[in-house]
């Protein structure tokens, strides 16, 4: 699983960063790609990427706020032009699908794949045999909502050389060991997956939450999460601003973090009024809460492997 920030920035572009917008790499796990929000020209910075829109099956919008959710009459266009056929997933808050058909429908823009929309509420939004999508409610000045992403614990790995040890042959039937299932040799002997394999690996969670002040939710969604993604549009000496707006700042969404028992915290959502040479004691003031800590920047990427969380250069 990788993670990549498309957008850092807070309300309106700015030089250093764009709007919000994360894709949520599972290429390895599904082989494709999950949007989390799509501002003003997530699709231009795109393109300063890996990222194929075509990869992308999902999309999940916090709130609608137009630094969220501007940039995906574009992005749709382009995924058709792209060759992009497979169908997409939208979810999002009561009104997203009605302000989309309309666009598109004003702008004439014709998609060559369908859209499925998922009407978000508290609780499962999707589940399948790998992953479960939860979404909270937070507390921002429109309804807006987190998710928290688990994944499901995985197969453990195949003793190849118990296998063979018990009389297993090369071939596929050590892929059905390795599946999970028992299989019968020629012998008559049945050997169970169990028997030659590892313990079921644990998943990764990950809570990726929109725009909030600080709130109970939050901790619920981001409670012993591997990585926590969570705004910081504002800082400590600013913390009666920010919770007017509705909004978190640095030593708030660490607060957060440790009361959860997270492991990372990842900031973003930054306000323009930050410049350079305030990013290092407003990251800082968020470590001295939470050890670790990280500022997130445009194209800055993450890695979860092997339990650890490992930043792309």
């Amino acid at each position: 699983m990788q993670i990549q920030f498309l957008g850092t920035g807070a309300g309106m572009p700015s030089k250093e960063r764009n709007t919000s917008s994360i894709a949520f790499k599972l290429l390895e796990e599904r082989g494709s790609i999950w949007l989390f929000d799509c501002g003003e020209a997530t699709q231009h910075q795109i393109l300063h990427t890996t990222v194929k829109p075509r990869k992308i099956d999902k999309i999940f919008i916090t709130h609608l706020h137009g630094d969220h959710i501007f940039g995906l009459p574009g992005f749709l266009s382009s995924r058709s032009f792209l060759g992009g056929e497979d169908v997409l997933t939208i979810y999002g808050p009561a009104g997203l699908q009605q302000w989309i058909e309309q666009t598109l429908q004003l702008s004439k823009t014709h998609l060559t794949y369908p859209i499925e929309f998922v009407e978000v509420k508290d609780g499962i939004v999707f589940e399948d045999e790998k992953f479960t999508v939860r979404a909270l409610s937070l507390q921002h000045v429109v309804p807006c909502f987190g998710y928290r992403i688990e994944q499901k614990p995985m197969q453990g790995e195949l003793l190849i050389d118990k296998a063979l040890a018990l009389g297993v042959p090369k071939g596929p039937l050590l892929g059905q060991l390795k599946a999970g299932h028992s299989v019968k040799l020629e012998d008559g002997t049945v050997v169970e997956s169990s028997d030659v394999t590892s313990p079921p690996q644990p998943g990764f969670t990950v809570a990726i939450l929109g725009d909030t002040k600080y709130c109970e939710n939050s901790i619920r969604l981001a409670q012993n999460a591997d990585v926590v993604v969570h705004e910081a549009t504002f800082d400590h000496s600013t913390i009666e601003l920010a919770g007017k707006y509705g909004h978190a700042t640095n030593t708030e969404a660490a607060k957060i973090a440790k009361e959860a028992q997270a492991r990372h915290l990842l900031l973003n959502h930054i306000s323009a009024r930050f410049l350079k040479h305030d990013l290092i004691p407003f990251l800082e003031e968020a470590k001295a809460i939470f050890e670790n800590s990280y500022l997130a920047n445009d194209f800055s990427q993450y890695e979860w492997r092997k339990n650890e969380l490992l930043e792309i250069e």
